[in-house]
């Protein structure tokens, strides 16, 4: 058995640092000097090694490129006013990582394998943590089979790891959307609530003909009926109705985010009534017309909070209310904001301190 605590670290001889513009920090571009790279081999995973960012090297018969065996997690660490940097409840991120390995058919990565791994990856790479609010090193946790076989089966072995890149502001407007009533994202059963490749490689065609007619997401709906809604592109979505926080239920279909179960408990902190159930798109257009629906966003790493302006429904669109200051959205964000970099207390425990 290996030794967590004794990476194998190869420290990079050329940074690229020099290139970051911390005033353009364009998402998923710049990715910074190291990785983490675990091999899971005869069914057990190899000494974790944290090497200099690059190309990897696979089989053209890899079984992840002709079968998906692949999953991911995002999660982001933040610069606090201390000086020191923490993750935002990484743990939920390696709980729902290996959800998805379960589901993938795929080893489960050890929780000391992920959180020592990712602690001394952001310590070697801490330059690249940005400062600004609003800004973060975007955590991208990835597993796939590694095997070089032709064949339906699960894959003997596999490649765990971690890069990071620094991230700014996802969405600099509210954005427009429109509800699906062709494709489908996911079906009850299927693997929706599991963040595996293909379930946003499937995504990639409806969103881009989306894109094509102005909108910048979908809102997804389900498989059967296209009536309720289920998530917003690639982020859950909350809506205020009557003064209350509703969205739908996670399922085998709907990704359990982590940014959907912070802003509900900051929601519930403040008293608020949070109704996790079915929610129509009929629904959401009647509350909308008759003055009663306030706010509609969408949640996820990347964007944090992104409010919605237009949704888009059987060609027409309707325009949603401006956000008012005191909006929901506005306050949640703030609230995590404040958070995460250490400027209000961290009631639930979600920050973890790096160092």
């Amino acid at each position: 058995m290996f030794d967590t605590l004794a990476l194998d670290v190869q420290p990079t001889s050329a940074s690229r640092l020099a290139e970051l513009d911390p005033a353009n920090m364009e998402f998923g571009k710049l990715f910074a000097d190291h990785m983490l790279a675990v091999e899971f081999i005869g069914g057990e995973w190899q000494q974790p090694r944290i090497v200099p960012y690059g190309p990897l090297a696979v089989s053209p018969a890899n079984s992840a490129l002709h079968y998906g065996q692949a999953i991911f997690e995002g999660m982001k660490a933040y610069r606090q006013t201390n000086g020191q940097v923490a993750m935002f409840r990484p743990l939920d991120n390696w709980q729902r990582l290996n959800a998805s390995a379960e589901r993938m058919a795929m080893p489960t990565v050890p929780e000391d394998v992920f959180m020592h791994g990712l602690r001394e990856l952001i310590k070697l790479d801490d330059a690249w943590v940005p400062q600004a609010i609003g800004t973060a090193l975007y955590l991208r946790p990835f597993m796939f089979a590694t095997d070089g076989f032709l064949g339906v089966r699960p894959s003997e072995t596999y490649h765990f790891g971690v890069i990071t890149c620094p991230v700014g502001v996802y969405y600099n407007k509210p954005l427009r959307v429109r509800f699906e009533q062709k494709y489908v994202r996911a079906a009850p059963g299927g693997a929706g609530y599991a963040k595996n490749a293909g379930n946003y490689g499937a995504a990639m065609l409806p969103s881009r003909l989306a894109q094509q007619e102005g909108y910048n997401q979908l809102i997804w709906t389900d498989s059967s009926a296209h009536q309720f809604v289920e998530e917003s592109g690639t982020m859950n979505i909350i809506f205020v109705i009557d003064n209350k926080i509703v969205t739908p239920a996670v399922s085998t279909s709907i990704l359990d985010g982590i940014t959907r179960r912070s802003v509900l408990q900051l929601a519930r902190d403040w008293g608020l009534t949070v109704e996790e159930r079915q929610v129509s798109s009929l629904e959401v257009l009647e509350a909308l017309a008759a003055g009663r629906l306030q706010e509609a966003f969408g949640v996820g790493t990347a964007a944090t909070i992104a409010p919605i302006a237009t949704i888009g429904s059987e060609g027409r669109d309707y325009d949603l209310p401006a956000v008012a200051d005191n909006a929901f959205s506005r306050r949640a964000t703030a609230a995590l904001d404040a958070i995460r970099t250490g400027q209000a207390p961290d009631p639930h425990g979600w920050m973890v301190p790096v160092r």
